[in-house]
């Protein structure tokens, strides 16, 4: 299927639910600066072929404009003609599409994402054992211990996405930036919103446990 035969009804809802929920994690403090991106998947999909709306590059997320969003196809590039450039960690969007076939892919940077990152980067991952929230993740098992990937950040971004293509884990639908930030994707946007909120509950109750241990406040 190419761009142009996806129903305009499909992209107005993709552009919809992006507009939805960057208000709302705007509300909650997730996009520091012009930080984090957004993306929402249109028409068919396989590993090789698909397309995506994504928030355009340094755009102020606490405010909505006529130019916040473009569509882009399976190797990042505009599907429209356009002045708008999409995020800079577009490539990364592509990657986790192209593995996961996803419908949705949400990036947030928080203090607890960062932190939490950095402290467990000597194992490469968040251990996670017994917390209600990995249920969030479909996962139902009782104590079920999870390790959620924490992955390299490199300035140039096409460097980051074979690790990201090594250490991705099919019942995580999530993975860390070393001192950047989460993606978190699901099937569609409100999927991938509930596995991000679940993420970010796990990190800052992860790195509250750590202080008690340490007897800390």
């Amino acid at each position: 299927m190419t761009f142009d035969q996806i129903r305009t009804e499909e992209k107005q809802r993709a552009l919809s639910e992006l507009r939805d929920v960057k208000e709302l994690f705007a509300s909650r403090g997730w996009f520091p600066g012009t930080s984090g991106n957004l993306s929402v998947r249109v028409g068919d999909y396989t590993p090789e072929s698909f397309q995506f709306a994504i928030t355009a590059s340094g755009k102020d997320k606490t405010v909505h404009t006529p130019e916040d969003y473009l569509f882009v196809d399976q190797n990042g590039k505009a599907c429209e003609a356009t002045s708008l450039k999409p995020s800079a960690e577009t490539l990364i969007h592509c990657e986790i599409y192209r593995l996961t076939g996803a419908g949705a892919i949400f990036h947030v940077h928080t203090v607890f994402n960062n932190v939490i990152s950095e402290y467990f980067w000597d194992r490469k991952s968040v251990p996670v054992d017994g917390v209600e929230l990995i249920k969030g993740f479909n996962l139902w098992e009782e104590e079920k211990h999870i390790d959620i990937p924490i992955v390299s950040n490199f300035a140039h971004i096409p460097s980051i996405v074979p690790e990201i293509t090594e250490r991705i884990v099919s019942e995580i639908p999530g993975i860390l930036l070393r001192k950047h930030g989460i993606y978190a994707w699901g099937a569609n946007a409100f999927e991938a919103k509930r596995h991000l909120e679940a993420f970010e509950f796990i990190f800052e109750y992860v790195y509250r446990l750590e202080l008690l241990k340490r007897g800390g406040v």
